[in-house]
């Protein structure tokens, strides 16, 4: 009995002890690195970068600031850069912070996969302002990121996504006009050539010069096409010499946009037509390519619609071994993508020069929903209403007096 009050007793002493060794055990050192709680990126290092440059995957963005505060994506035709969508980016760096240390050992720094994701500001001469590799995302949240070369990977809140196409990085927008500032536009149709629609005030209703009779403007038709006229962004650019874009000219139709302050925009969309060719002669079964030609459509048509002998021939003077010939087989060779080319009778418009870099390819929806006929444009006007019922008064004031009735003598 004693020995088991005395084994207890050993036992409460040691959790004692256990107890009293944490309690006063010293707190360990408070971290030295100056970059915990601070922003992944100073402010100050973002305003005097000129330059940024976004890698991944083997694909780099390059871009620049120009001496007006704007910014041009020079790895993609020198075109202007989303503004919109570089500061939101800039401003995902500035607001993450450095939450800790995780390690400065060379075997763990390499199970937090750094690898190509890098994002840095360099100056007007291109060095290195500041640069951070972009590793994993942790378990926890944020992403592991390192700076420079240094051997320390840190943890931070960052949610920044690096986009490597430099096409993305480029504005799409090549013209924003708001429908409230139009007086006038003028569109194209092959039949009875263009119609233009106009208005004094943007309360006022449209009126055409063409009007059928009977008939008004569609209110709702001009609203869809200055939507789609008004704000074009490009979906792709190709090179200027593109054939795709010289066949597009010589197939355009030319929409003008006039602003209540006098400006003028025009609108050239186009794109090549759909073609039915001739499929070539496939081969036989002996590996001896077929008939040579079938001749062209207006050959075909020629046969299609040559006379007849006047008398049929007799069944029997047919030969047993006479075919019918083969019917001409086509191929449909899609249209060709929808190019847009804008331009403003202001000289200085930026617009003008952008039109001399590329060529602008548009989504087909845009051209394909444009009215294609002139009484798209139109609907029947209301009859004028019915004049109004004269009343009881009115046909009182309006009776003749009777007759005077001359007294008896």
């Amino acid at each position: 009995m004693k020995l088991r009050s005395l084994i207890i007793t050993v036992a409460v002493l040691a959790a004692l002890s256990v107890a009293a060794f944490i309690a006063r055990r010293p707190a360990p050192p408070p971290s030295t690195d100056p970059r915990l709680g601070q922003s992944l990126v100073d402010q100050a290092v973002v305003e005097k970068a000129a330059k940024l440059r976004l890698s991944d995957q083997g694909k780099t963005v390059d871009l620049a600031r120009q001496s007006d505060g704007t910014w041009r994506v020079t790895s993609y035709y020198d075109l202007p850069a989303d503004f919109t969508k570089l500061s939101g980016f800039i401003g995902n760096l500035t607001d993450a912070k450095i939450q800790r240390l995780v390690t400065s050992n060379a075997e763990r720094l390499a199970r937090l996969e750094f690898k190509d994701t890098k994002v840095a500001l360099l100056d007007a001469a291109g060095k290195e302002l500041w640069s951070v590799t972009l590793g994993k995302t942790a378990d926890s949240g944020g992403r592991y990121v390192r700076y420079g070369t240094e051997q320390k990977g840190y943890l931070a809140n960052v949610s920044a996504w690096i986009d490597s196409e430099s096409k993305n990085w480029a504005n799409a927008e090549l013209l924003n006009l708001k429908p409230e500032d139009i007086a006038k536009v003028e569109i194209p149709f092959t039949d009875g050539g263009p119609v233009t629609v106009s208005r004094a005030k943007k309360d006022d209703p449209w009126t055409a010069g063409k009007t059928p009779a009977g008939q008004k403007v569609k209110a709702d038709k001009v609203s869809s096409v200055l939507s789609s006229l008004g704000n074009i962004r490009f979906s792709d650019t190709n090179d200027l010499t593109d054939p795709n874009f010289a066949a597009a000219k010589a197939n355009e139709r030319v929409f003008k946009l006039t602003t209540f302050d006098g400006k003028t925009y025009t609108v050239a969309m186009g794109r090549k037509p759909e073609e039915k060719k001739l499929k070539p002669p496939a081969p036989t079964t002996d590996g001896k390519t077929g008939p040579a030609s079938l001749g062209s459509v207006t050959d075909l048509a020629k046969k299609e619609t040559a006379p007849k002998e006047s008398e049929p021939k007799a069944a029997d003077d047919k030969k047993p071994d006479e075919k019918k010939p083969l019917a001409p087989e086509y191929e449909t060779i899609p249209a060709g993508p929808v190019f847009v080319v804008v331009s403003s009778s202001d000289a200085a418009a930026p617009v003008n020069a952008l039109m001399q870099k590329r060529a602008f390819q548009i989504s087909d929806y845009i051209f394909t929903g444009l009215p294609q006929k002139t009484d798209e444009l139109f609907e029947p006007a209301p009859p004028p209403p019915p004049p109004a019922p004269a009343k009881a008064d009115d046909k009182k004031a309006g009776a003749k007096p009777p007759a005077a009735v001359p007294a008896k003598p």
